[in-house]
């Protein structure tokens, strides 16, 4: 069975995972909207998460900061001179592309963090063609910010420019010293935080992927610098140990070490991890030592003492850091192809057919329980209302009565739903109904007074 990503999209979009967003206006390129099923996801996803990284380590504290600061932070980051990418554009047909990504996707030649010159270079001598119209007369490459830009106030000059954050990073760099304070904890120290970043990306694409607007999860992990090898291995365990967590083969995940040439300016050492994806092994998530630098230039050009004093040695220094940093959108999108399973199974007049699994782990599954009574029935619907007011104090709960069971079924086992409870007519006699399990369709009869505690084994 071959995950495509024709089959993902259109799922997500069937079943209320992921829409296009502002669809009814024709859309807007690469906007997603997550849809009845897939806040739920997201939601999980993110609670998952925080519990293992925040909750689970003394160490480690939370943080949520503002998506407009200071627009100092960016200049004192290097954001404002140094963060952006290279653009070409076709002369013919004037669409604008991402140079690297375009010189890799025609030849297979990585010219990332490469100069200018060996860019126009290179797509001269190879004669790279226009992905649409395929001429082969380009601009020459030229250096394209990627923040984007706003202004605070009335009036749209120098003095009101601002930015929207390209990360979270920067927030928990210049809240360190307040954090450190606050929860009087030494170093190491961890501050976590999970929010919306924004990226001016000239060629987004690959569904959910790559877009301007999308969510970060991620952590800096103030060290003392003897220790950043250490630490660098344990995070990077830690993030293959979540990614089974979730759902994520193992096996389907390489660690990428990221040259000299292709880190960012901050990063002494930086390891992708890449997940097999429909459409090729890309990024997934992303491991960075970006030593001192945040914390020392944020010092420069504030003038406030950012330095830490070990209290056994009373020695000064600048911390250094370890970033583990997951992008929200591309783990769910991960979770959703590393998910998706067909096999066939026969149906109820005996005929081979295909069963559409979302074999999501219980954790993140949008509903945990579904109540379908056996049919709409006036005897049989207020009994499954009453099962579906038990339960859902304690698990999300979906409430399905319109189709034939086996189609409910079926919609159950697309959006990864753990397990079904049918109300049948014996239902009304013995007080007891029918749990499906959707990984192995076995069916158990439960008491409904013994359901809750029943459903709470199964989902622990």
């Amino acid at each position: 069975m071959k995950v495509t990503m024709q089959k993902i999209e259109s799922l997500a979009k069937q079943r209320g995972f992921i829409y296009p967003s502002s669809e009814i206006y024709g859309g807007m390129a690469n906007a997603w909207d997550y849809g009845p099923l897939g806040v739920e996801l997201k939601n999980n996803f993110k609670k998952i998460w925080w519990k293992h990284f925040v909750q689970e380590n003394a160490d480690i504290v939370g943080l949520d900061s503002a998506i407009i600061m200071n627009p100092k932070v960016w200049e004192a980051s290097g954001h404002v001179g140094e963060f952006g990418d290279i653009l070409v554009d076709c002369k013919k047909c004037k669409n604008r592309f991402r140079a690297d990504h375009l010189i890799e996707d025609a030849i297979g030649i990585d010219v990332e963090g490469k100069p200018l010159d060996v860019v126009n270079k290179t797509i001269k001598e190879n004669k790279v063609k226009c992905q649409f119209c395929k001429a082969s007369d380009w601009t020459d490459a030229r250096h394209f910010s990627g923040l984007f830009k706003t202004h605070i106030g009335v009036l749209e000059d120098k003095s009101s420019l601002a930015y929207l954050r390209p990360e979270t990073a920067q927030g928990m760099f210049v809240n360190f010293k307040q954090v450190l304070a606050s929860v009087r904890k030494r170093l190491p120290l961890g501050v976590a935080q999970i929010g919306k970043s924004f990226r001016n990306e000239i060629t987004p694409g690959n569904y959910t992927f790559r877009t301007r607007e999308f969510e970060i999860a991620e952590f800096e992990y103030f060290i003392n610098p003897k220790d950043w090898e250490q630490k660098f291995d344990y995070w990077m365990q830690e993030m293959m140990r979540f990614a089974e967590i979730i759902g994520i083969p193992k096996s389907k995940i390489h660690q990428h070490e990221i040259s000299k040439e292709k880190r960012a300016h901050y990063s002494l050492r930086t390891v992708d991890l890449e997940l097999e994806f429909p459409f090729g092994v890309k990024e997934l998530w992303g491991l960075a030592y970006r030593t001192d630098y945040d914390l020392k230039k944020h010092q420069e050009y504030s003038g406030q003492d950012l330095t830490y004093t070990d209290p056994e040695t009373g020695k000064k220094f600048i911390p250094h850091v370890i970033e583990p940093t997951f992008g929200v959108d591309r783990s769910l999108l991960a979770i959703l192809v590393s998910s998706y399973d067909e096999e066939k199974v026969k149906s109820a007049k005996g005929e081979m057919e295909t069963r559409v699994v979302m074999r999501l782990p219980k954790d993140l599954a949008p509903y945990k329980v579904a109540v379908l009574p056996l049919s709409k029935n006036p005897e049989l619907s207020p009994k499954a209302k009453e099962v579906f007011d038990l339960l859902k104090e304690k698990f999300m709960c979906d409430y399905d009565e319109t189709q034939s069971i086996g189609k409910r079924y079926r919609r159950q086992d697309e959006i990864g739903t753990p397990f079904c409870i049918t109300v049948d007519f014996d239902t009304l006699k013995d007080k007891a109904i029918t749990v499906r399990d959707r990984d192995t369709m076995k069916q158990d009869r439960v008491a409904i007074k013994d359901l809750d505690n029943y459903l709470a084994d199964k989902l622990k």
